[in-house]
């Protein structure tokens, strides 16, 4: 080969290095003059984000970080507009007012420190709280007859209390969000009983008479009403009786059956106890319907007779206990 060949093909090759040379570098300057921007995205739940973008449009800002918007969410800018001085990107919902943040400082030598200082974290915290459960107000007319009429309270109502677990969310110390886990009732309500009687009226031929040392007094009436009650429980036997009237006096003394009245007649007439409130099959036993040796059971015990420490009873064969006269005792004093 001539030396002239050789020099000509060593000056393309010079060339060629040099053109893939100046195009390198440029490269390398263009990069070096693309500015890098720390953005802020706060989304429609209140959750902040900052991110770092060499874009400037906020439709590539947001595409870039895959956030899709709502059809009820608007953002601010646009998406079709640039990235605003405040290096901002709001998303909220069409009905919000948005407050365009004026303060934040842009740079394009952003720091790790810098973006852990205007990032705000979102705590999530399970939180356990108590609700009450109001009671209800049930009014039951058990009057007999007619003649004036009274409302009587024979159970008080309480309030129960429900346990609540919600998962709150907390973003500069303010809630943002709250979930409910779930619920449990750790006591129940106690409903309000009201009941509507007949008002009993004292007359000459009605008069009061005193039992248990003068602690309880009975009308007429009333002792007749509470000798068809004990023979409708039970009226086989002066011991079945007895016993009957013994369970109303032992509660009348009971911590736990004391609420519903300090005699037995205010016992027997209690909510869902005795027969009285179950049904009325006790009516057709009033005015004297019941053996003679069924009242005198009834004025025994009115008197301090007892023949039993019980504090329940139940038709012999539907409990465990002590049987006398077909039912079947338990719960002692």
């Amino acid at each position: 080969m001539k030396n002239n060949d050789k020099a000509s093909i060593s000056l393309r090759k010079i060339v060629c290095i040099s053109i893939i040379l100046i195009f390198l570098l440029s490269i390398g300057v263009m990069a070096g003059n693309v500015k890098v921007n720390n953005v802020k995205i706060v989304l429609s739940s209140g959750y902040e984000m900052n991110i770092l973008t060499t874009k400037t449009s906020v439709k590539d800002i947001l595409d870039e970080n895959h956030i899709v918007l709502l059809e009820d969410e608007k953002v601010t800018p646009d998406t079709s507009e640039e990235l605003s001085d405040n290096n901002t990107i709001i998303i909220s919902k069409e009905s919000e007012e948005v407050e365009v943040y004026e303060n934040i400082e842009k740079s394009s030598d952003v720091t790790t420190e810098d973006i852990l200082n205007n990032y705000s974290k979102i705590v999530e915290k399970i939180v356990v709280e108590e609700e009450e459960i109001p009671y209800e107000t049930i009014t039951r007319d058990v009057t007999t007859g007619s003649g004036t009429k009274q409302d009587r309270v024979v159970q008080q109502g309480e309030n129960g209390i429900r346990e609540v677990t919600y998962r709150v969310k907390y973003q500069n110390g303010e809630e943002i969000e709250k979930t409910k886990v779930s619920s449990k009732v750790i006591k129940e309500p106690v409903d309000k009983i009201v009941e509507i009687r007949t008002k009993q009226v004292t007359t000459r031929g009605d008069s009061r008479t005193t039992y248990n040392g003068g602690t309880w007094t009975y009308t007429e009436s009333e002792l007749d009403l509470l000798c068809a009650i004990t023979a409708q429980e039970c009226s086989y036997s002066y011991t079945g009786a007895l016993a009957v009237i013994t369970t109303a006096c032992n509660r009348t003394v009971s911590s736990s059956w004391k609420r519903y009245g300090s005699d037995p007649l205010s016992q027997y007439m209690a909510p869902s106890q005795f027969c009285y409130s179950i049904d009325n099959h006790w009516r057709k036993r009033l005015n004297g319907n019941y053996p003679d040796y069924v009242k005198q059971a009834v004025l025994d015990a009115l008197n301090g007779k007892r023949n039993h420490t019980y504090l329940s009873f139940r038709a012999a064969g539907y409990h465990s206990g002590e049987i006398i006269g077909g039912n079947v005792y338990f719960n002692s004093l």
